[in-house]
């Protein structure tokens, strides 16, 4: 009964289409989005079939965040989107598809703004860059640890943004299959992906029978 609430079977990536394929990270600040984008993005570098990524911060508001990323792609060895001062969150994710496009990228990151909390201006902002990007995933970023709070997390943005699949952080050590469950059930959507560690290769496919166990 476990395995099936929590997914029967481990779910890929859907990065099936025309280049380059929009890739939309969504979460709660804290919850290791930045983290996770360049995991993901490196880890889809290293799968094989020489896909190129490029990845984009879209976050204005938190200090240095844009920073961040550039740095977390030099370490992971993949491209970022030059930073301009002043452009709002949409703008950028137009320009990173557009570079996507023109400099023959496979797949395009959008690493979206962070909040403390659920507000309906990070939604309704989230939604504005969904529609002009037309991502073919938008991955919800939860810690594993938070649990109930993740939940309204995750509805939230489900109802709001539209979430296809889940990646969750802070698997490592003994943290509890509680937000996994609670989150598989609530969003319908499956959890793809698990941060397992604080190293950029510490990122593993979501296998349901070993969370169960």
């Amino acid at each position: 009964h476990l395995v099936e609430t929590l997914g029967a079977e481990t779910t890929d990536l859907n990065l099936v289409g025309n280049p380059p394929i929009a890739v939309m990270m969504v979460g709660l600040q804290g919850s290791g989005k930045t983290t996770s984008t360049a995991k993901i993005a490196r880890w889809i570098q290293a799968q094989g079939g020489g896909k190129k990524v490029l990845m984009a911060s879209l976050d204005v508001r938190r200090p240095a965040a844009q920073q961040q990323l550039a740095v977390l792609g030099e370490q992971a060895h993949v491209e970022t989107l030059d930073i301009v001062m002043g452009e709002l969150p949409v703008q950028i994710a137009r320009r990173a598809m557009d570079r996507g496009r023109k400099n023959g990228f496979d797949v395009v990151m959008l690493d979206t703004a962070g909040r403390l909390h659920l507000d309906d201006e990070l939604m309704e902002e989230a939604a504005a860059v969904r529609a002009a990007t037309n991502p073919q995933e938008v991955l919800l970023v939860a810690d594993a640890m938070t649990g109930q709070d993740a939940v309204n997390v995750a509805s939230a943005f489900k109802e709001k943004v539209g979430v296809t699949g889940i990646m969750l952080t802070r698997v490592d050590g003994d943290a509890r299959g509680g937000a996994a469950l609670s989150m598989r059930a609530v969003t319908g959507c499956p959890i793809k992906l698990m941060g397992v560690g604080e190293k950029l290769g510490e990122i593993a496919a979501f296998h349901p029978a070993r969370i169960a166990g």
